[in-house]
């Protein structure tokens, strides 16, 4: 990562001019023929600049066309007439979700971008009995499919903080939140994939079925096929959630903590560590939706000139076991060793929890704040460099409060399946650690360029110091980073690119492979 923003611009004329300016003669041709293809939808070829942009509003690459799909075999078709087309063609296809990925990846400069939540979604199948699941289109969100199995009582067991994703894009990344440590990322909650291959074949894969292609999609960053269906695994879901947050001023303790928790058998249903540098007021922020344990001992905390660390955890409950979920929550907060004026919980629905994050969008929205860029940076880390980490990172490279929520949180090694194209560190506990910044100002101390300057700072130290950082949601600008995030299964992901996107048509955005370059090698 650069220190600047400057290869980035330089990177995205080159795109633009490649894409717009100098697109192969044989390529005019083609976007002309996609005019003539047989669909159940249509391509854009005018209003095409939302398809250029995303969350995390640091590059704009404009496409050439975009396919609004009304049928799977939209997909195929459009993406097997460009692979006929042969290498000399230096189109690509871009799957984009509901956007939100941070550097471009679901754009495709002078390419096609695939709306894919246009792509009608046939009524979700929930299917109950002894191992309930639910099929439902790539393109739709998680909050409907959680609306959706909510009314057969059920839900999906692993979430993403943020549910307005499609489910298309969050299993081709992993997909992680405070239920991984105990379910795992969602790539480990996936029944069946239905897909359509950089050949434009469409084919139904699992763990016994194709079972290759079923895991380089899942955590594939889209470079082996677009996922149009999914068979998400259920369990029975609660009516409501005691939700928890407590303080802490040591981060061993913090961290400790959390590791037993992730550790024991009966243990809360979330957990997801925070940390909060130059915070004031932070317990007044939190009354206006939690309740203090006591009151008065919480209106004496000060926590100004402090780096301090919330760990928010939540129990799962129906309303006639409330009574043993107190008794269980009680029992857990015992073992911890937070400052006990810093206890706070509040009691809601499960569905108002798993949407929390909604209302603070709609809340941004209203001021302007949600679309700003996003100089995010999600890496992670191996238990034994948590330390070494945080002492360098939360002691001296981030002297300021961040413009934007720090995630520092373990899960379980054991609940991530290593078939999947997911890149992990390899020891049994590692940490997930976001950096989620907004950057609203062109300048001063929260400017994408300072943001982005301390995120190149965090990945430095973390090199130098030998952390084993492995990003998640990962951008790199070299074949030679990409073969160093991929170490000894790189050969596995070149094999798998060969296998079922041999031209390299598929999700350019992320930088991975150039058509220009095939074929592919080692």
């Amino acid at each position: 990562m650069k220190p600047s923003v400057l290869p980035y611009l330089k990177l995205f004329l080159l795109f633009a001019f490649a894409g717009v300016a100098t697109t192969h003669v044989h390529d005019q041709d083609v976007l002309a023929s996609l005019r003539e293809l047989p669909l159940d939808g249509h391509f854009s070829f005018h209003d095409v600049s939302t398809a250029a942009r995303d969350f995390g509003n640091l590059s704009t690459f404009m496409p050439a066309a975009v396919l609004h799909p009304g049928s799977v075999d939209d997909i195929a078709t459009t993406v097997r007439h460009i692979f006929l087309r042969g290498e000399h063609s230096m189109l690509t296809v871009a799957a984009r979700g509901h956007g939100h990925s941070l550097r471009g990846q679901c754009q495709a400069a002078g390419g096609i971008v695939i709306k894919m939540e246009s792509l009608p979604t046939a009524k979700m199948k929930v299917h109950s009995g002894a191992s309930p699941y639910v099929d439902a289109s790539g393109g739709e969100l998680w909050i409907n499919v959680l609306h959706e199995t909510f009314k057969y009582g059920l839900a999906p067991k692993s979430w993403t903080d943020y549910l307005h994703l499609t489910i298309g894009g969050t299993l081709s990344n992993a997909g992680v939140s405070g239920q991984t440590f105990r379910h795992g990322p969602q790539i480990s909650n996936v029944k069946e994939l239905e897909i359509v291959t950089g050949r434009g074949d469409i084919v139904t894969c699992s763990s016994e079925q194709n079972s290759d292609l079923f895991h380089a999609a899942l955590g594939g960053l889209g470079q082996f096929g677009i996922i149009t269906r999914a068979r998400i695994a259920l369990e029975p879901a609660p009516k409501m959630v005691r939700w928890i947050r407590v303080l802490y001023s040591d981060f061993t303790s913090f961290t400790e903590d959390q590791e037993m928790l992730i550790s024991t058998e009966t243990s809360f249903d979330y957990i997801e560590g925070f940390v909060i540098i130059n915070r004031t007021g932070i317990l007044n922020n939190w009354r206006s939706s939690f309740n203090p344990q006591d009151p008065e001992w919480s209106s004496q905390f000060e926590s100004d000139g402090r780096v301090l660390f919330c760990l928010e955890m939540t129990k799962n409950y129906n309303p006639e076991e409330a009574d043993n979920m107190e008794q269980e929550v009680n029992n857990l907060l015992y073992l911890l060793r937070y400052i006990p004026p810093s206890l706070f919980h509040t009691d809601v629905t499960y569905i108002e929890f798993l949407d929390r994050v909604h209302s603070s969008e709609v809340k941004l929205r209203a001021k302007g704040m949600w679309e700003v860029p996003h100089p995010w940076l999600n890496i992670m880390i191996p238990k034994s460099s948590i330390h070494t980490f945080g002492k360098e990172v939360f002691g001296k490279i981030l002297k300021d409060s961040n413009n934007g929520p720090i995630l520092l949180y373990p899960v379980n090694k054991f609940r991530w399946d290593n078939r999947t194209s997911v890149v992990i560190p390899d020891e049994e506990i590692f940490y997930l650690v976001g950096f989620l910044s907004s950057a609203p100002s062109s300048s001063g101390p929260h400017s994408v360029e300072h943001t982005l300057n301390l995120n190149n700072q965090i990945l430095e130290f973390s090199d130098k110091a030998g952390i084993g950082v492995k990003q998640y949601l990962p951008n790199y600008n070299t074949e030679q980073d990409w073969k160093a995030h991929f170490e000894a299964r790189w050969a596995t992901f070149l094999r798998r690119k060969n296998a079922y996107d041999p031209l390299a048509i598929l999700a350019p955005g992320q930088g991975i492979f150039q058509k220009a370059s095939l074929p592919l090698s080692s």
